[in-house]
This record gives structure tokens, C-alpha cells and sequence, in this order.
């Protein structure tokens, strides 16, 4: 027993002596780094060593690091400050939409044609104005029957059509098959999320009578995050998409264009006989965008093409949502697709003038040393 508390005491001692020395070795770091030559040194370390995090970071004294490490945890309390930022502002756009509605839903009804705007209404003083008289001008110089005209043309015909068919992104989409279908599309609508409720917004696409389908709404929900992520809260940049929902269109009998009927043969491996069997597989089309592939809830991750399909998807949602819906006007005559286009040439000029400096640095250089359903209309059933 003596010797066992003799053992004891040794240890204690031991613990004790190893615990003074790692107080005494931080503040004799202290003191070092408050020494302005041996900053000056150190500083000149940092600056000839290579600019990568993991060289320049381990050189730091532990004391330096732990200072390191409290301003992480001050970013990451940053990130959730952003992220309820960010819920206000969907709190914002949510009223705001209100707002717009008024003038979305007048929109709507000149597009189809069920009012007709005033002439203070319709007053718009172009750019090319000299052009335009002109060319009325000319116009009126020709006889036509103008009544006749506007008797035939209602609203403003194939509007959304028009937008899909002008915008790349859409009209990669949409399939001659299609284009019949999205003739009937008379409005597209954005709804957000109801107050308390998980952010969202939903997509609502309003279809007169046709032939194809009996929904007079075909609705898309986009589930959004504003959170940072727990595992990797610094890649926090706002609200993500994180999964969407489309609805069930209800097809009339022999019109679904996201199925296509096939015929195959078979052979008996017995009796050698050959059978006829027919059977639908799935089929190209824009009505595919209501049938989304769905995000594994099991922490399951999905294969890189089904990736790849679900981020296009989100694209094509936020898009409608942020450029389609409130400059819908601009898409269909065009002049929102200019300013997209001319926006990218000037990256791409600025692009190739750094280029042409940098080549120009180096050859001086040669010359001197040889990456909803409870916001859900009826009309739509959830899948």
C-alpha cells in the first residue's frame, strides 16, 4: 500500500510539474509576441513564406491560433445573423408581392385580351420614336381593313409562348409537341410562403381550356433554406433552393406528351412464338418540369446526372422567379435578352483585356530573364 501511494504522489507531482510548465511556456509566448523585433521577424517570415493557409497558419504560435479560433466563432455567429437577415427579407418580399399583384393581374388582362388599356395607359415614348412615327406613317399610307383586324386579334397573342420560345434556358425545354399546350398558358404567378411557415415560393402556371389537360393551374414549390449548415457553416451565401415539388397533371385520354407508346417484340424461349407487346416510356418535354426529381430525405446522395438535373431545375425556378415573372414584357419583345447579352460581352471583353495584360507582363519578363401544399390551388394535386 506505501508503495502504491508513494506511486500516486509521483504522478501527482508529475501532472502538476508538466501543467506549471505549459502556463509558464504561454506566457513566456506572450511576452514574445508583444517583443516588436521578434514581430518584425516573424512578420517577415509570413511574407517570403508560400500563400497557402496550411503554410503560413502553422507557422503562427498557439496563442496566435487560439486568437484564430475565436474569430471563426465569431464568424459563424455572423452567418446566423445573415440567415435571419435573410428571413426578413422574405418577410419583404412576401409584402411587397402584394403590392405588385394589382399590377400583374392588370397585366394579365390586356395579355388575354379581357380589358383593353386606356390611351393614357397605353401612352409610351420610345427611344426610337422618329422610327416608329415613320414607320406609321407608311402604314396609314396603305389601305387595310383595320377593323376587320381588330376584330380577329384578341389581347396580345402566343405572349407567354413568345417568352419561352426567346429564352435559351426555356426553349431547350420545350418540345414541338409542346408548343401547342403552352399557346393556352395565360399567366405565370409567384407566391411565397405564409408567415411562420418554412420558406418557400411556388410557381403557378395558368392554363386556359385546352385539349391536353383538365388543370387550369399546374403548380411548382420551391423549399428553401436560410440557415448555415452545421457541418460547414462559412459556405453560408443566403437561402438555397434544397428541394422542390411539382403536381399531378391530369391528362386526357391519349394527349400526355411526357410519355411516348412504344411497340416490342418478344420471343418465347420454348415454343419460338413472337408476341407484339406494347409499353409507354418516358418522353422530352417542358410538363417534365412538374414531375421534379425528388431529394433524398434517408441522407442517401444522388448520382452525378440526377445532381446535375436537380440544380438545372432549381436554376430554371429561381429564374422564373426573378427575372421571368416581374420583366415578363422585356422577355417577350426581347430587350431583357439584349441586356443579358451585352452584360456577357462586356465580361468577355474585360476578360480578354486582362488577358492581353498579363501575356504582355510575361513577355516582358522572357525580354529581362530567359471553377405546398397549403398555399396549393385546388386545380393541382400534389405528388
Amino acid at each position: 500500500m506505501a508503495d502504491n501511494s508513494k506511486t500516486e504522489d509521483t504522478a501527482s507531482d508529475s501532472l502538476e510539474a508538466a501543467k506549471n510548465a505549459s502556463n509558464k511556456k504561454e506566457k513566456l509566448a506572450d511576452q514574445v509576441m508583444q517583443n516588436p523585433q521578434v514581430l518584425a521577424a516573424l512578420q517577415e517570415r509570413l511574407d517570403n513564406a508560400p500563400l497557402t493557409p496550411s503554410s503560413y497558419i502553422e507557422n503562427f504560435p498557439k496563442a496566435v491560433i487560439r486568437r484564430i479560433d475565436a474569430l471563426k466563432k465569431l464568424q459563424v455567429k455572423c452567418a446566423h445573423i445573415e440567415a435571419k437577415f435573410y428571413e426578413e427579407v422574405h418577410d419583404l418580399e412576401r409584402k411587397y408581392a402584394a403590392l405588385y399583384q394589382p399590377l400583374f393581374d392588370k397585366r394579365r388582362e390586356f395579355i388575354n385580351g379581357e380589358a383593353e388599356p386606356t390611351d393614357a395607359e397605353s401612352e409610351w415614348h420610345s427611344e426610337n420614336e422618329d422610327e416608329e412615327k415613320l414607320a406609321g406613317d407608311l402604314k396609314n399610307a396603305v389601305v387595310i381593313d383595320e377593323k376587320a383586324e381588330e376584330t380577329n386579334v384578341k389581347g396580345i397573342p402566343d405572349f407567354w409562348f413568345t417568352i419561352f420560345r426567346n429564352v435559351d434556358m426555356l426553349s431547350e425545354l420545350v418540345q414541338e409537341y409542346d408548343e401547342p399546350i403552352l399557346k393556352h398558358l395565360q399567366d405565370i404567378k409567384v407566391k411565397f410562403s405564409e408567415p411562420g411557415q418554412p420558406m418557400s415560393f411556388s410557381l403557378e402556371f395558368h392554363f386556359g381550356p385546352n385539349d391536353y389537360f383538365s388543370n387550369s393551374v399546374l403548380t411548382k414549390t420551391y423549399k428553401m433554406k436560410s440557415e448555415p449548415d452545421k457541418t460547414d457553416p462559412f459556405s453560408f451565401e443566403g437561402p438555397e433552393i434544397v428541394d422542390c415539388e411539382g403536381c399531378t397533371i391530369d391528362w386526357k385520354k391519349g394527349k400526355n406528351v411526357t410519355v411516348k407508346t412504344i411497340k416490342k417484340k418478344q420471343k418465347h424461349k420454348g415454343r419460338g412464338t413472337v408476341r407484339t407487346i406494347t409499353k409507354q416510356v418516358p418522353n422530352d418535354s417542358f410538363f417534365n418540369f412538374f414531375s421534379p426529381i425528388k431529394v433524398s430525405g434517408d441522407g442517401e446522395s444522388l448520382d452525378e446526372d440526377s445532381e446535375f438535373t436537380l440544380a438545372a431545375d432549381f436554376e430554371i425556378g429561381h429564374f422564373f422567379r426573378e427575372r421571368i415573372v416581374p420583366r415578363a414584357v422585356l422577355y417577350f419583345t426581347g430587350e431583357a435578352i439584349e441586356d443579358d447579352d451585352n452584360f456577357e460581352d462586356d465580361e468577355e471583353g474585360e476578360e480578354e483585356e486582362l488577358e492581353g495584360e498579363e501575356e504582355g507582363e510575361e513577355e516582358e519578363d522572357a525580354e529581362s530573364d530567359p471553377k405546398k401544399e397549403s398555399s396549393q390551388p385546388a386545380e393541382c394535386k400534389q405528388q
